[in-house]
């Protein structure tokens, strides 16, 4: 119980946030959210060689993951609203200064339901920010988590299949690097979506949909 009133809190706190990111102009849009973390690592600069969660407000609001992972070293920089494109843009603030061991991904939603975009657009997006990475961080694996079901963004869920196993066939052929599906633990035994995981917006998770999330994830980080 006191676990589901801390989650809506900061639920709703980061609500505000990625509201108010959203409202600002192009470019500067995320300007909070940089200066939030260069003022966390100046109070206290995360360990290298940990694990870093980067992406979208999926990430963003669970802000208690280091609980769901005892033992290993995480280092989360969400930022709500981010698509794929933001997080290139954003590479020097949000990846690299951190030299980790292993970059976990979750993105791309965004973009599906803020632009024009096919599967082929999330794909070139995200070998970008691969090749980035894997320039910058050669001895880094990298993760990425799939586009989720969203109750929210059913009208666009043919694309973010696809997108997901257009990412999942070039991540195959690459070393160092792990698909983690989310999309199909997320359905029913009929293969429907599951609203009952999913915050009032039916787009952010709510605790169970975690769970679910840390059962899938799990298995794939670096100890």
């Amino acid at each position: 119980m006191i676990r589901s009133v801390r989650f809506l809190a900061i639920f709703l706190l980061c609500h505000v946030l990625v509201l108010s990111s959203c409202s600002q102009a192009p470019g500067k849009r995320f300007e909070k959210s940089m200066a939030a973390f260069k003022k966390a690592d100046k109070e206290s600069f995360p360990p290298a060689n940990a694990i870093l969660f980067v992406g979208s407000s999926s990430f963003t609001i669970w802000t208690d993951v280091a609980d769901y992972f005892p033992g290993y070293t995480i280092i989360n920089r969400g930022f709500g609203g981010s698509k794929l494109t933001d997080v290139i843009e954003y590479a020097d603030d949000v990846i690299f200064p951190y030299k980790p061991k292993q970059v976990v991904i979750y993105c791309g939603e965004n973009d599906v339901a803020g632009d024009p975009v096919t599967a082929d657009d999330i794909l070139q997006r995200f070998t970008t920010l691969f090749q980035m990475i894997r320039k910058g961080l050669p001895d880094a694996s990298i993760a990425f988590v799939s586009m989720k079901p969203s109750p929210s963004r059913e009208k666009f869920l043919p694309v973010i299949i696809e997108g997901n196993a257009k990412v999942r066939d070039f991540l195959a052929a690459q070393p160092k690097t792990a698909y983690i599906d989310v999309y199909q633990p997320m359905l029913d035994a009929n293969g429907q979506l599951r609203p009952e995981l999913f915050q009032e917006d039916m787009l952010h998770m709510n605790p169970k949909g975690y769970a679910i999330w840390k059962e899938v994830i799990q298995p794939y980080l670096l100890k």
